[in-house]
């Protein structure tokens, strides 16, 4: 479309639940998506290229490590406001806020907790500034689903550490200037290490040819014989519950970015709707087109209650990891399914690139799978509610 008209759905009031400050976080963060990202995006997603220009604008709104402490470059925000940046940023794209993602919650996020203070002041205040872009390394070829079973080993050469290994489907690889890679020890302990771009050995080749994410730069991590130093590996946590619980920052505003994305094809539709004209009236009068926009704004309602109250309990510290499982899960099958349906609403208008809905949709399908799969979450929910794993 020529210009961004996005209304945000708010059919329950849920800005009476939301603080000044995190009104004025979502309010600036939208307005620079509208400014920024809305006109240009359909131009880079069909030219799978990634938008560099954004990542100034992106640390100046604060959308890297919006929830690390200001000491270190952040933004000092809470939890919720972490979520509304990423809800507004995904109904830009969700390549852009794949982007942000990773920058956060996968690499400034394990430096700011597993990390010690020389790795913080290093790292974060330039991750934050966006003058470092970060990667995070944790799946591999033969390892998704599960992580524990990685290849990518490290060796303790007295001096230094030695890598050897790959990791791929890595967002922000092929320009990342560190990457927080995950590798087992000679006992078979998993790690973080800090690897910088320009360490022998270490290679990030693109990834091309994809049908999704396509205006957000995929890539490998490829280690051979890279000499890491070894004040570069994070002291503080180590075995596969230091990545998993990067992964739980992670998919938490995955669970609010899925929600703007599905915002964003709602709007579309309804608009469309109304100004569609077949048979003599508007295609919003008649009763199927009704019976998709009211079926869509009760799922996003209900997303969106969801994760506020995840935010709440997330600020609080009693946010399990089961419990943002069922939100990152509910909310992207959410989106994909009024995706499905606003395209349908549009008709053939619905695949072309002067509409949002199809670049939704194709980048849903990654969302759905990257972070933990759809299926895995919901054995995530069945092993907490029964107590029984139904996988290793």
């Amino acid at each position: 479309m020529a210009s961004d008209l996005f209304q945000s759905p708010d059919y329950y009031q849920l800005d009476d639940l939301l603080s000044e400050e995190h009104l004025l976080v979502r309010d600036a963060t939208r307005a620079w998506v509208k400014k920024d990202v809305t006109p240009i995006i359909e131009d880079y997603a069909q030219r799978a290229a990634f938008p560099e220009q954004l990542i100034p604008g992106l640390a100046e709104i604060g959308a890297f490590g919006p929830y690390i402490p200001v000491e270190y470059g952040g933004a000092g925000l809470d939890q919720i406001s972490y979520g509304l940046m990423m809800q507004e940023i995904e109904r830009g794209d969700s390549g852009v806020r794949s982007t942000c993602s990773v920058q956060s919650s996968l690499v400034m996020y394990p430096i700011y907790a597993y990390g010690n203070e020389a790795q913080r002041k290093k790292y974060l205040p330039k991750l934050a500034s966006g003058e470092f872009l970060g990667s995070f390394g944790l799946t591999e070829p033969n390892f998704g689903s599960n992580p524990g079973g990685m290849i990518t080993n490290f060796k303790d050469m007295g001096d230094h550490y030695l890598l050897n290994g790959a990791k791929m489907w890595i967002s922000n690889a092929p320009f990342c200037d560190v990457a927080v890679v995950w590798a087992k020890d000679e006992n078979d302990r998993i790690h973080g290490l800090v690897v910088e771009r320009g360490m022998e050995g270490f290679t990030t080749p693109e990834t091309h040819n994809k049908w999704s994410l396509r205006a957000s730069a995929t890539g490998e991590l490829v280690f051979d014989n890279v000499k890491v130093p070894k004040e570069n590996l994070l002291p503080n946590k180590s075995g596969l519950g230091a990545p998993l619980g990067c992964l739980d920052s992670a998919r938490f505003g995955i669970a609010w970015g899925a929600v703007g994305a599905a915002m964003d094809c709602y709007d579309t539709a309804l608009r469309y709707s109304k100004e569609r004209i077949q048979f003599g009236k508007p295609i919003g009068a008649f009763q199927l087109q009704q019976k998709k926009l009211a079926e869509m704004i009760t799922e996003i309602t209900k997303a969106q209650l969801m994760v506020w109250r995840l935010g709440v309990l997330k600020n609080e510290k009693k946010a399990t990891s089961a419990q943002i499982s069922m939100a990152k899960r509910n909310s992207v099958d959410m989106a994909l399914k009024i995706a499905r349906e606003a395209r349908q609403m549009l008709g053939g208008m619905g695949i072309s690139g002067e509409y949002p809905i199809m670049r939704h949709m194709m980048n849903l399908e990654s969302v759905i799978t990257y972070e933990g799969t759809h299926d895995i979450h919901l054995l995530i929910t069945g092993m907490d509610v029964t107590g029984h794993a139904a996988f290793k």
